[in-house]
């Protein structure tokens, strides 16, 4: 049950805030720039009205898990902090001697409970995108269009190993500062069981909780309480031994990566305009069309989209031809697919120059076929390895069994692409494919500055909600900073 939304408790000592918080600080300014009662509004819904006791506030729950994302912490030391950290206490609306704070395992619940029912992330963005329009800094007609990977959090190991790795980065916190500790802390286990590693954790938990001296050390701390929490937190996701949800996709023909796609659609203002959020191995191209739609429903005008060769697919160019839409995407001439129906699903990795069957196999090897200024255009053939083909859940229709050979072939050009490869060579399509570099560094920011490099927990709906809330805050920070420009 709802008490209401939670206001700025009365007390003697709140003009403490406006003494020892700057102006310019961060959370004040969030504070000031965002109404947060839309949070409320949303969720209303999913609180009963007059049965149980009163529930956490869902906005100060949100605004814990804002600052999860901008500070990098895990849900103990947030809470921790809050005791400590005045800027978290005003920004939570609570009063500099509140020490009746929420328990960790509140923010667990509030994610698997309330926000999952949500469709979060296009709520927060919409939301961001009407702030940006309001304070005048989203004026832009164009957006910038990428994709960038998340690994998933356990990269196809085992629940052993990695428990075994955040021990081991524990232990080395500990004799940075006490060598000498060693011989105090239980001995490491050997054998390969899961339940001999949660014995260990656990035992080493303890044991080092037990010293005062280390505990009070920030770094030791952050270390403990992450080990403590995929312990206790995140066991039941531990014993899958990775993540279910997570696909393999390919960065280059030799490198791949396990986990999430996050499609971005962004401003030339830098302010993201609409995102999807897929498993690893989809494709590019094939989330355009939705990104256009999403920022047009977020309130974004859109006359020009800018992007790389992974987007200048037929159906994607025709696409924005019918919608009057510009489409500076550096044309592939091996992107066109003809008119073909079952092998239309077959999707081309730039980044590997091959082509992706729908199973998610790449291709091998290629050859090009047909005379280089014949009448008829040269073709592009892929090779598969039949070996997975043979085994392969969608080979009905796709491949022959016991054929030597599983091929894709393409044709290199087409007159669609004719006009585009035109539109590439002007002057116009050069400058302004430049910008593209803007979605880059935004890509860099979410990974480097917010955590998006890896996924927080298990799952494809915990990373569209871990990708709602990094976002969101980015966003926020950016509108903030265009303002002062």
């Amino acid at each position: 049950m709802l008490k209401g939304q939670q206001k700025l408790k009365l007390s003697r000592f709140n003009e403490l805030y406006s003494l020892i918080i700057p102006q310019d600080h961060l959370l004040k300014q969030i504070k000031e720039l965002v109404d947060f009662s839309f949070i409320y509004d949303e969720l209303a819904s999913a609180y009963s009205e007059g049965h149980g006791r009163g529930a956490s506030d869902p906005i100060m729950l949100f605004k814990y898990l804002l600052l999860k994302v901008i500070y990098e912490i895990s849900d103990e030391d947030v809470v921790k902090r809050t005791l400590y950290d005045m800027s978290f206490k005003y920004f939570l609306d609570l009063t500099p001697e509140e020490t009746d704070l929420i328990h960790p395992s509140t923010l667990t619940k509030f994610r698997k409970l309330r926000l999952k029912e949500l469709n979060l992330l296009d709520m927060l963005i919409q939301k961001t995108v009407s702030i940006a329009k309001e304070q005048g800094v989203l004026k832009g007609k164009t957006i910038i269009v990428d994709a960038t990977h998340t690994k998933a959090r356990y990269n196809q190991r085992s629940a052993r190993d990695v428990l075994m790795e955040r021990a081991k980065n524990l232990r080395k916190s500990i004799y940075a500062i006490n060598p000498d500790i060693k011989e105090q802390l239980p001995a490491k286990t050997s054998g390969d069981s899961l339940n001999g590693a949660l014995t260990y954790c656990q035992n080493l938990i303890h044991a080092v909780g037990a010293q005062s001296g280390l505990v009070q050390n920030p770094k030791i701390q952050e270390r403990l309480n992450y080990l403590a929490e995929a312990v206790q937190d995140d066991l039941e996701q531990l014993s899958l031994s990775k993540d279910e949800d997570a696909k393999i996709g390919h960065k280059t023909a030799d490198s791949s990566f396990f986990g999430y796609k996050s499609h971005l659609a962004m401003s030339e203002e830098r302010i993201i305009t609409a995102a999807t959020i897929t498993t690893g191995e989809k494709s590019d191209g094939k989330e355009l069309k939705t990104l256009i739609y999403k920022s047009e429903q977020a309130g974004m005008e859109v006359e020009e989209v800018i992007a790389d060769a992974a987007y200048s697919g037929k159906a994607n160019l025709n696409y924005t031809k019918e919608n009057q839409i510009r489409l500076v995407s550096k044309l592939n001439p091996v992107i066109s697919q003809g008119t073909r129906k079952k092998e239309d699903e077959f999707e081309y990795n730039k980044d590997a120059g091959m082509f992706v069957c729908p199973a998610g196999h790449m291709a091998i090897r290629k050859a090009r076929q047909g005379k280089k200024n014949g009448k008829k255009n040269q073709r592009m053939t892929y090779y598969f390895d039949t070996e997975k083909c043979k085994t392969c859940s969608k080979l009905e229709g796709c491949y022959k069994s016991g054929a030597k050979a599983k091929t894709y072939s393409i044709t290199l050009k087409s007159d669609t692409h004719k006009e585009q490869i035109a539109f590439q060579e002007s002057d116009y399509f050069k400058q302004r494919a430049r910008e593209r570099y803007k979605i880059e560094a935004k890509n860099s920011e979410l990974k480097h500055q917010h955590g998006y490099d890896v996924a927080s927990s298990s799952g494809l709906m915990s990373m569209q909600m871990q990708g709602a809330i990094t976002i969101f805050a980015v966003n926020i920070k950016r509108i903030i900073k265009l303002k002062t420009m």
